[in-house]
C-alpha cells in the first residue's frame, strides 16, 4: 500500500475506498462460494472478528485467520447468501482504513465496522440488526394504532391491554420470563413488545424504579448522559448530565408504561426447574401473596451483572454490638448523625456512603484493603467518553447507534492498547490530584496492565470510583483512611486490625461488592445448574479477580449458556441499551422457530 501521509485528503478518501471496495468484493466472493480458506486469507496475520449473532447465533470473538476460517467452515452452511456493501464513505487514519458495511445473510441483516491494515482486515465487527420477516414496526413502517371506520364490538387500547393483563401467566404462558425489573429487564422487556414475543418481567419491589429508589440517598450515575440512554426513547435534552438515583427510579417507571411492559411488580421468584422433554420451564412466584406457576419456554436471569451481596467472613463479626450491614442494605446516612462509622471497602459504593456519611454529620473511616482506580468524572466524560458519548459528539453526527458500534467494534483482546496511552494521558493530566491522594495514603492503580475504567470493569466489575467529589475528603481527611493493614477482626465495639490498632464504630458498612450472577440461578434452580453454566461476568484475562484462560466475550452474558434456554442479561445502562437487541433476536428467533445453530458455545473454566 502506498504511504498515505504523502496523500492529499482527496487522494485518502479515494485509496480508502478503493483498498475497502476491493476488500468487500473478495469476502462477498469468497463467502459466495463458501471458501471459507479464501475469506480467511483476507484478515491480518493478527486479526480479530468479533461476532454478534450475525454468523455465529452467538457473542463470540475469533483470532486470525485459523479461528476465523475454523468459525467459517462451522457457520457459512447455514446462513445460505451473505453480502456486504459499502455504507458509508470510508476513512483513513494513521495507517488504518475504517469502514461501516451493511451486511445481509439469508435470515436477517445488520451492520458490520472492518478496519484495514495493509489491505488486510485487523479487526472486524459483525452485528445482526433485524430479522426478515419479523421486523420491528417503526418509522415509516409504525402501525397505524387508531382503527378508522366502524366497527362492531372492537375493543379499546385499555381493555386489549387488560385482556392482556388479565390472561397472561394465567391462562396463557409467557414465552419469556425476565426475572429482575431494573435497567436490564426493562430493556429487554421493552424489546420483546416490539418484537411481538410473549412476555413478563418480574419484579419483587413494589414499583418499576424502586431498586434506585432504595439506595443510599447519595447514590446518582457517575456515567453521562449520552450513554445512558435505554432502547427506543433518549432521555429529554434538558435531562441532567449525571441524574440522581430517584430521577432514574421516575424514567424506568415511565419508561415501563409507556414502552407497554408486562411488568409485575410485588412478585418474588421462589424455584425454577427445566423440564427437558417438555422443553419449557416451571417456575414457582408469589405474586401479592399469591403462589403462581409460571411455564415460560425462555429464562432470563436480568438481575445486574451482579450476584448476591459479598459479605466477607471476618472473626468475632457476630460479637458486635453496634450495627453492620452491606452496602446494598445501607438505608442512607440520617441516622447516623454523630456516630463512628467504618467503612470497609473503597471503591464507587464505599466513597459514595462515607461521602453522604460525612455530609450527615458521621465520623467516618474508610478501610482500604486493596489498591482502587480513581477516574475523576469530568475527565471520564470528557477524555474517555466525549468522542462518543457527548454534545460534542453529537454535533460530529455521531449517534447513540454509531457509538455503540464504534466501542463495540474495538475486541477486548487489542483494548488495552487503545486504553494504556489514554490513561498515560490522564495520570499527566490530573498529576496533581493524584498525587494528593497518595499523599494521604490512598493505594492507586490503573488497572493491571495500566489500561484504566473500562477493562477493570469489564475484567472483573469492581475495582474503581468514578470521583465525584469523595476523593477531595479523602484528601483533605475529613473521610479518615485506613488503608494497608490486614483486618485481623472485628470486636464488639469496633475493628481490630493486624498492625493492633482499633477503630471504635457504631455502624460497619461492608460495601465488598458482589459474587457471579450465577449465584442467582444456584438460589432459584439448583447448585448444579449454576455450576453447569459457570462463572458469569469476566473475560479470562489472567488479572485480578479475572482468571484465565481467555474467553474473549463476557462469560455467559446475553448469549447461550450450557443450560438449555437460561439466559444472563444486564450490566449498565450502556450495555443493557446495546446487548439487549442481540439478545432479544436470539429469543424471537428461537419463537419463530428460526434455525439458530451455536458456534462456539460458551465453554465453563470456573465455578464461581
Amino acid at each position: 500500500m502506498n504511504d498515505m501521509s504523502k496523500l492529499s485528503p482527496d487522494q485518502m478518501v479515494s485509496t480508502a475506498r478503493f483498498e475497502t471496495t476491493r476488500w468487500v468484493d473478495d469476502l462477498n466472493a469468497a463467502l459466495a462460494a463458501k471458501d471459507a480458506l479464501a475469506a480467511s486469507s483476507l484478515f491480518a496475520t493478527t486479526s480479530f472478528w468479533r461476532d454478534l449473532i450475525a454468523f455465529t447465533w452467538n457473542l463470540k470473538t475469533v483470532e486470525n485467520p485459523e479461528g476465523i476460517a475454523d468459525m467459517l467452515t462451522a457457520t457459512l452452511p447455514h446462513l445460505d447468501a451473505v453480502h456486504f456493501t459499502i455504507a458509508q464513505e470510508p476513512t483513513e487514519a494513521d495507517g488504518i482504513i475504517t469502514a461501516w458495511l451493511s451486511l445481509e445473510t439469508g435470515h436477517g441483516r445488520g451492520e458490520a465496522v472492518v478496519r484495514l491494515r495493509e489491505g488486510k482486515a485487523w479487526t472486524f465487527l459483525t452485528t445482526l440488526v433485524e430479522l426478515k420477516g419479523h421486523e420491528e414496526h417503526s418509522g415509516p413502517t409504525r402501525i397505524m394504532g387508531a382503527e378508522h371506520g366502524v366497527v362492531r364490538g372492537r375493543k379499546s387500547w385499555p381493555e386489549r391491554k387488560a385482556d392482556e393483563a388479565a390472561t397472561l401467566g394465567i391462562t396463557e404462558q409467557p414465552y419469556v420470563l425476565i426475572i429482575g425489573g431494573g435497567q436490564g429487564g426493562i430493556a429487554l422487556g421493552a424489546r420483546m413488545r416490539q418484537l411481538g414475543v410473549s412476555h413478563i418481567v418480574i419484579d419483587s419491589h413494589d414499583r418499576p424504579g424502586d431498586q434506585w429508589r432504595g439506595r443510599y440517598k447519595s447514590l446518582c450515575l457517575h456515567d453521562p448522559v449520552w450513554y445512558d440512554h435505554l432502547p427506543y426513547l433518549d432521555f429529554p435534552k434538558n435531562w441532567p448530565v449525571f441524574a440522581p438515583k430517584d430521577k432514574i427510579g421516575d424514567w424506568l417507571e415511565m419508561y415501563t408504561k409507556v414502552m407497554e411492559v408486562n411488568y409485575w411488580s410485588k412478585t418474588l421468584a421462589c424455584k425454577a426447574a427445566f423440564d427437558e422433554e417438555a422443553g419449557h420451564w416451571s417456575v414457582t412466584v408469589i405474586r401479592d401473596g399469591k403462589e403462581i406457576t409460571l411455564h415460560p419456554t425462555q429464562l432470563v436471569l436480568a438481575t445486574g451483572m451482579s450476584g448476591k451481596p459479598n459479605i466477607p467472613r471476618i472473626p468475632g463479626a457476630e460479637t458486635f454490638l453496634g450495627e453492620q450491614h452491606h452496602s446494598s442494605k445501607h438505608p442512607g446516612p440520617d441516622a447516623y448523625a454523630g456516630k463512628k462509622v467504618v467503612v470497609i471497602g473503597a471503591n464507587n459504593s464505599a466513597h459514595d456512603i462515607c461521602a453522604a456519611l460525612w455530609e450527615a454529620g458521621a465520623d467516618v473511616t474508610m478501610v482500604q484493603r486493596s489498591s482502587t482506580h480513581i477516574l475523576r468524572s469530568d475527565t471520564m466524560t470528557e477524555e474517555v467518553l466525549g468522542d462518543l458519548y457527548s454534545e460534542r459528539a453529537l454535533a460530529n453526527g455521531v449517534t447513540t447507534r454509531m457509538a455503540d458500534l464504534t466501542f463495540a467494534s474495538i475486541p477486548y483482546k487489542v483494548m488495552p492498547e487503545f486504553h494504556i496511552p489514554l490513561y498515560e494521558r490522564i495520570q499527566r493530566k490530573d498529576a496533581a490530584f493524584y498525587d494528593a491522594l497518595r499523599k494521604a495514603g490512598f493505594m492507586l492503580d490503573f488497572g493491571a496492565d495500566g489500561s484504566g475504567l473500562f477493562l477493570k470493569y469489564l475484567r472483573r466489575g469492581s475495582g474503581y470510583y468514578i470521583d465525584v467529589g469523595a476523593s477531595d475528603l479523602v484528601i483533605d481527611g475529613s473521610i479518615k483512611l485506613k488503608s494497608g493493614v490486614e483486618i485481623d477482626c472485628i470486636t464488639q465495639t469496633g475493628v481490630r486490625f493486624a498492625d493492633g490498632s482499633e477503630l471504635p464504630a457504631d455502624l460497619i458498612v461492608y460495601a465488598t461488592g458482589y459474587g457471579s450472577m450465577n449465584g442467582w440461578a444456584a438460589d432459584l434452580i439448583s447448585q448444579d445448574v449454576a455450576d453447569k453454566v459457570g462463572k458469569v461476568w469476566g473475560l479470562g484475562s489472567d488479572t485480578p479477580k479475572d482468571p484465565g484462560p481467555w474467553e474473549g466475550e463476557e462469560r455467559n452474558m446475553w448469549k447461550p449458556t450450557q443450560q438449555q434456554n437460561l439466559w444472563f442479561h444486564g450490566g449498565n445502562l450502556h450495555q443493557s441499551r446495546h446487548y439487549s437487541l442481540y439478545l432479544a433476536l436470539q429469543l424471537k428467533a428461537r419463537m419463530e422457530g428460526i434455525p439458530t445453530p451455536v458456534y462456539g458455545l460458551q465453554q465453563v473454566h470456573h465455578l464461581s
